[in-house]
């Protein structure tokens, strides 16, 4: 009896990585009921049944997922976004993003509003948390020795649900100041844990490698560094919108079984590819957890 879920499971990860790495591509329904090897109507109806979503609307959300991430974090045009996404025009876009977002494109791209927006990708999160999660061994666990690392940050301090608005503000300065990230690599430094502390206290850095002084026009930006030293690294290739599972394998399964004892340090991660400057499911982080 347990062959048979284990079984439809496994026909549905391969579907949704093909998903993944075919979004530009023909996901039609025969296509991917194909990569499932169900008949048509019996692949929609176990997708539907098993995900909550039909598969039309799970790739109609990865695909506004990607636009969105464009409008707010990159400059490509509103047409281009809208072709790339799967619209003739950009009215027929500007109505179906209305639609899920209640913003246009222009009305978005300019201040989106974190809420709606993250609600809206909740399915996304939760399919792949249950169905895609990769189990890493200790194996996937590196010891490597880290120069220092000089940076210049931005603090996100309060709500989680606001850290668009940072990241956004860290962007635009970097754009300004040609920080870029092919020549300049980026840092995610986690002070604290969303989950385990009030909103009011929550903080994050986002932080880019640079001995570049701060002037008085770097409002808000502060010069660090990262302290070398030993680090356990683990790389995660594919999404990073939460990496909760893989700090969590870091300090409770990996951390006790190396023996190894933790530097006064914050866990901290690079982000070596970015989603949307690539496919997500090619996107690279390394994660590191500094060691005495």
């Amino acid at each position: 009896m347990t062959e048979t879920p284990n079984r439809y499971h496994s026909r549905m990860q391969k579907v949704l990585a093909y998903i993944d790495q075919h979004l530009d591509e023909d996901l039609s329904l025969d296509r991917l009921s194909d990569v499932a090897n169900f008949s048509r109507f019996h692949f929609h109806r176990q997708f539907a049944l098993l995900f909550g979503i039909s598969v039309h609307q799970y790739v109609h959300l990865l695909r506004m997922k990607r636009a969105s991430w464009k409008l707010a974090f990159r400059n490509e045009s509103i047409t281009d976004i809208a072709v790339e996404a799967g619209y003739e025009t950009p009215d027929s876009f500007t109505r179906a993003f209305r639609k899920r977002f209640d913003q246009t494109p222009s009305e978005f791209r300019t201040k989106p509003e974190p809420g709606r927006w993250i609600s809206n990708f909740e399915t996304i999160l939760s399919v792949r948390r249950d169905f895609m999660a990769t189990m890493y061994s200790v194996a996937d666990v590196q010891i490597v020795a880290v120069p220092d690392i000089p940076i210049i940050y931005l603090s996100h301090r309060g709500e989680p649900q606001r850290l668009d608005e940072t990241i956004r503000k860290f962007i635009s300065w970097r754009k300004r100041v040609g920080l870029r990230a092919a020549t300049h690599p980026s840092y995610t430094i986690f002070h604290n844990d969303p989950d385990t502390v009030p909103p009011e206290t929550y903080r994050i850095d986002l932080a880019v490698n640079t001995d570049r002084p701060i002037t008085p026009e770097d409002t808000c930006l502060e010069s660090g560094l990262i302290s070398g030293g030993r680090c356990a690294r683990l790389r995660i290739v594919g999404s990073s919108d939460d990496l909760r599972s893989q700090a969590v394998f870091l300090y409770r399964n990996w951390l006790p079984a190396s023996g190894e004892e933790l530097r006064d340090a914050p866990l901290y991660a690079e982000r070596v590819k970015f989603f949307p400057d690539v496919p997500e499911h090619e996107a690279i982080t390394d994660l590191y957890l500094p060691l005495k």
